[in-house]
């Protein structure tokens, strides 16, 4: 089952914006304690009420809430994490097992029926997110950025994509997506790229999340799930990813699937010999 990405995190972020910025938190209720990391659940509950939401962004596939005291809210959905705003009186949720009570009435509900998801409360957002790699829809995320970084690495392209310490945001679909247009094999070291590689690779990152972002994200398997419930739809255009047995869009070649770096990985053996 997919994580959700850059686009499907961006997508939610944009979705929270209008409902969450200005609102201040009175409580929350935390129904199972994993899934705040840290700190413990008495002082996060403590800290974070009456704290006002000031804004909201991502970093890789993170959402952080700027609040008021100066603290930060994390919230990283792993796989089946879901964010979603209703009135305080909506019916419970089976999997809702963090409720932050907002000044309005209404609540932030963070579902996740796998329980992977994560919630850190932080007075410096490095703890959390300092390790990443450069965002690649940045404006300072420039072709010779990239191929800066290509030339330091020698390992394969394609757990290189999904290194977050590399790039933060891309996973296994963009990962495979990205690959494909660049016309460049999962398989390729790094250190084998030409510069016309490279930034037809640099063109294929940016060129695959933008599109999917429009598209407002990825759904599989009911998994991510836009802020209104709603599913993503750029499932619709996906050209190889979960597409095995299936003809290339480009060259009509059937699109093949191995394991690198042990994860499921689809490309077209025409295309990126």
């Amino acid at each position: 089952m997919p994580m959700p990405e850059l686009p499907e995190v961006e997508t939610i972020v944009n979705g929270l914006r209008g409902p969450l910025i200005g609102r201040t938190f009175t409580g929350v209720r935390v129904g199972w304690e994993n899934i705040v990391a840290r700190p413990a659940v008495p002082e996060f509950q403590r800290r974070i009420r009456g704290q006002q939401i000031l804004s909201i962004r991502r970093r890789g596939k993170y959402l952080i809430a700027d609040l008021s005291g100066g603290d930060s809210l994390i919230i990283h959905l792993k796989m089946t994490g879901q964010l979603t705003v209703r009135p305080g009186d909506a019916p419970a949720d089976k999997y809702g097992h963090i409720v932050f009570d907002l000044d309005n009435g209404r609540q932030l509900r963070f579902l996740d029926t796998r329980k992977f998801g994560r919630v850190y409360l932080v007075a410096d957002e490095k703890e959390v997110v300092g390790s990443l790699g450069p965002e690649p829809l940045a404006d300072d995320f420039t072709l010779s950025a990239f191929s800066a970084l290509v030339r330091k690495r020698k390992g394969t392209l394609k757990p290189l994509l999904l290194n977050q310490q590399f790039i933060a945001g891309i996973g296994n679909i963009y990962a495979d997506e990205a690959l494909f247009v660049a016309g460049l094999h999962p398989q390729r070291k790094a250190d084998t790229l030409t510069e016309e590689e490279i930034e037809r690779l640099y063109q294929a990152i940016r060129q695959v999340l933008r599109q999917a972002l429009a598209d407002q994200g990825t759904t599989f398997d009911r998994a991510y799930r836009k802020v209104d419930g709603e599913e993503g739809e750029h499932q619709e255009n996906l050209r190889v990813f979960r597409r095995k047995g299936q003809p290339c869009p480009r060259c009509g070649s059937t699109i093949e699937r191995i394991l690198v770096g042990g994860r499921g990985t689809h490309f077209c053996p025409r295309c990126q010999k």
